[in-house]
């Protein structure tokens, strides 16, 4: 960040592996604690439900994915905060969900084996604590019946409850506001990873009739912002990456209170140098905003000679040294010689690979003059060396090209900007993006937005009960934490609504984690004989889609088969007794009763 404007970088936040944590006393006795996960398709969030001041907070926040290749066994696979950097893995990930609705239940079994593993639970081939899930809104039965099946059959947990989160998120959100206990009407409108749903919640219960899903969420936006960026630079795609892009919608965007007028307003120049956000993307080269004057060039050109001198220097220095003492080699054989050592003289022309003592005398005589060269050039470049370390000889040879009149040896030379050139300017994309929860058309959706779905909601009841449903309107949802959403919401709502009246909206304090907390204080005030937890047995007598309602489930409707009657059976009797008549005697009948 420097002082004329503001340079935003990329965290690039990389996970670290989850610790294995032991169970507390509290999670065991009297009775086992239960465990809360919130279940999310974005992320999931685990924790105990104990009352416990220091496991109020969910233990476990990891991303609900797998990383395995195909054909990779079971154990080869890394889950939530396991997998260091995301955009590595990415093309090998596999999740358990489609949009909001868990579908594979080989991931979803990875993801309990992580949360079960991680909290500390050691117990072989079973799970003693009862288990406090979430579910989206209107679950389909068979996805419940998948569910039940895993954690009862697989894991031998002794209850289930199910609730969906962002009920769990109103009522504690109201629970803590209010601190009578809940409201019994209001509006909750939560936006997730991949949909937002308006749900009306009526004298406490949940009305799934009425319920509407928009099939937007978080990860489109991030796609959608994506798009925008590699279309805007296209030189910098592969560094673009979707992470990148979930980090800059959670830092840098925002919802416009009117989309048109603040469209307008970065028209113009002045407000787009204020509120555009440049944001570095990581590169390598010269640091950001160097120039060179024409000293600055001199200097280093004068470095680098002087460096290059040095070099030649020692190199000389170094042959000088081997030819010297090579030649005291020579001269001592020779002075054997002299000495009349004939046979030790011999032998030290055979170790030096000569065969006379006139070979000998010539390759002193070359070594001599050698060394003698050697010396002279040593001399003459300290001479040399003396004037240019002042550089007044270098100076006019380098400026050479600065003669031109008018030209000052301190003009600047600026150089390419390196970093500039890696850097995105996020200007109409931090509120462009966040609009099409409210525009879907700007992404090619033929669907509606949350306040089209809003008002179609509330147009499904009686005026008296709309004015209920307004007066308690509550923001929930990963997605819904974008500066200035609420205030959007509150400008749209007083437009759809009659003259004069009256309406509240309030947004979630942690709109992430409130689902979790809320479903933690459900599990805290209801015991296990109360209503809303699955049993065992009620798993066996009535099936793995039972579900046992509570204020902040979803409505329970029991799959109905008809049976065929008596008279439909005596019917299909004798059809089969009229077609068997007709068949030859070699032909065998099969008659079905």
């Amino acid at each position: 960040m420097n002082d004329k404007r503001n340079v935003y970088t990329f965290e690039d936040y990389k996970c670290s592996p989850d610790p294995v944590f032991t169970v507390e006393r509290e999670c065991l006795e009297p009775c086992p604690a239960p465990i809360v996960v919130d279940n999310g398709s974005f992320q999931c969030r685990a924790g105990w439900a104990s009352g416990v001041s220091q496991l109020d907070q969910p233990r476990l926040v990891f991303r609900s994915v797998a990383a395995r290749s195909r054909g990779a066994a079971r154990s080869d696979a890394h889950v939530g905060n396991d997998i260091p950097s995301l955009e590595p893995l990415r093309w090998t990930f596999k999740s358990a969900f489609d949009r909001n609705l868990v579908v594979n239940f080989d991931i979803q079994e990875l993801i309990f084996d992580y949360v079960f593993m991680h909290l500390g639970i050691s117990t072989q081939g079973h799970v003693d604590h009862p288990v406090v899930i979430t579910e989206p809104p209107c679950n389909p039965l068979h996805c419940r019946q998948m569910m039940s099946e895993l954690l009862f059959e697989c894991y031998g947990v002794p209850r289930v409850a199910y609730g969906v989160d962002s009920l769990f998120s109103f009522s504690h959100n109201n629970v803590v506001s209010d601190g009578a206990g809940l409201p019994s009407t209001g509006l909750v409108v939560s936006s997730g990873y991949h949909c937002s749903h308006v749900l009306p919640v009526i004298n406490g219960r949940l009305d799934a009739f009425n319920c509407k899903r928009v099939n937007l969420g978080g990860g489109e936006a991030a796609s959608y912002l994506q798009r925008l960026l590699q279309l805007k630079y296209p030189a910098n795609q592969t560094a673009i990456t979707l992470s990148r892009m979930e980090e800059l919608l959670h830092q840098h965007s925002y919802v416009a209170l009117d989309y048109q007028h603040e469209l307008e307003k970065w028209r113009s120049p002045n407000f787009y140098e204020r509120e555009v956000h440049r944001v570095q993307l990581p590169f390598s080269g010269r640091a950001a905003g160097v120039c060179v004057s024409v000293e600055e060039k001199n200097e280093r050109k004068t470095q680098q000679l002087r460096r290059l001198q040095e070099i030649n220097s020692r190199r000389r220095e170094e042959k000088l040294q081997e030819d010297q003492k090579r030649l005291e080699t020579l001269l001592s054989v020779q002075e054997l010689l002299e000495d009349g050592s004939l046979e030790l003289f011999h032998r030290s022309l055979v170790e030096l690979n000569m065969d006379s003592a006139e070979e000998l005398q010539s390759y002193i005589h070359k070594l001599s003059m050698s060394v003698e060269q050697h010396r002279l050039m040593k001399a003459e470049t300290a001479e040399l060396e003396q004037p240019a370390e002042d550089g007044s000889e270098m100076v006019p040879e380098l400026n050479q090209e600065n003669d031109e009149p008018g030209k000052t040896s301190s003009a600047i030379q600026p150089l390419f900007n390196k970093a500039e050139y890696h850097q995105l300017f996020v200007g109409t994309e931090r509120l462009r993006v966040p609009e099409i929860l409210f525009q879907p058309s700007l992404i090619g959706e033929e669907q509606m937005g949350l306040m089209e779905t809003m008002q179609f909601v509330l147009e499904q009841y009686p005026p008296e009960l709309q004015e209920a449903l307004v007066k308690n309107v509550f923001l929930t949802g990963g997605n819904l934490q974008y500066p200035g959403l609420k205030e959007r919401v509150q400008r749209d709502l007083l437009a759809i609504r009659p003259f004069q009246s009256h309406f509240k909206v309030s947004l979630a304090r942690r709109p992430a984690l409130d689902a979790w907390f809320g479903a933690c204080e459900w599990a805290l005030s209801n015991p296990a004989e109360a209503q809303g937890w699955i049993s065992r047995q009620d798993y066996e007598e009535n099936g793995g889609e039972y579900l046992r309602e509570h204020c902040a489930s979803n409505i329970f409707i029991p799959m109905k088969l008809n049976k065929p009657s008596s008279a439909t059976k005596q019917t299909l009797v004798g059809k089969c007794l009229t077609d068997a008549s007709n068949c030859s005697v070699d032909e065998p009948v099969l008659l079905v009763t």
